[in-house]
């Protein structure tokens, strides 16, 4: 497999700019080769910012937005009306204003019994209205490494038979969660891995060295079928 390819820009928001226009850019480019493009959303500041860019420059862009799937890499198992739900976050920032019609969230604590309930019931939800293929996944990732809810040493990194999984006992709150699996998230025509701040520095060094394991830094674990991007800004990228 190929090294990732590195982008470095000079700051948040120059990256969020950046972020924003090449994913119009692709799919719009997916839509005019007669692809109905399906892309995983990741939660955080530097995504927060980055659907605030779409929103913005979308009305230049020839982008469907009825036509684009949309999903999330992972979800906090909370009420559907926390504040602290991805889908919620992306909805108020950009997919709302956007026209985004064909919106698949992962279940909330008051639409599952349980966080397993909820992943098997995503995984349904997968079945049907999945392509077997993303355009581009984005993810974050954590400080330690994490990528959507798939944290250092958990078993859920193992997992080859499922599309998504259930996760407690989470490391950063809150406790429970719902995740696409490795196997999922890879099947992807680009994967892109997004990181702002001094605080990812160390993650996106250890998980570009040469040698290290998925069980230490699970941001090794994630490629595209075409392409593998680390976009960072200069901070991020301090210790490569």
């Amino acid at each position: 497999m190929s090294q990732p390819l590195v982008e470095v820009h000079a700051d948040a928001a120059a990256l969020a700019t950046t972020l924003a226009g090449e994913l119009l850019s692709r799919l719009a480019a997916a839509q005019e080769a007669g692809r109905e493009p399906q892309i995983a959303l990741t939660g955080g500041t530097i995504a927060d910012a980055l659907h605030h860019e779409l929103a913005r420059l979308n009305p230049g862009s020839e982008v469907d937005w009825s036509r684009v799937v949309v999903w999330w890499g992972d979800e906090r198992f909370v009420p559907s009306d926390s504040p602290d739900r991805n889908a919620g976050q992306a909805r108020a920032a950009f997919l709302d204003a956007v026209g985004a019609t064909q919106v698949h969230a992962m279940p909330a604590s008051d639409e599952a019994s349980d966080v397993e309930s909820g992943a098997l019931a995503f995984e349904d939800l997968v079945h049907k209205h999945g392509s077997g293929e993303f355009e581009v996944v984005m993810l974050g990732i954590g400080p330690d490494g994490h990528v959507a809810s798939l944290f250092p040493g958990f078993a859920q990194l193992d997992v080859e038979d499922r599309i998504a999984v259930a996760v407690t006992g989470s490391p950063k709150p809150p406790p429970e969660r719902i995740s696409f699996t490795f196997d999922a998230l890879n099947r992807t025509r680009a994967l892109w891995v997004i990181a702002s701040g001094e605080g990812k520095a160390e993650a996106v060094a250890a998980a570009l060295e040469t040698d290290g394991t998925v069980h230490d830094t699970p941001a090794r674990g994630v490629h595209g079928r075409l392409e593998t991007t680390y976009f960072l800004d200069r901070a991020a990228a301090s210790h490569l």
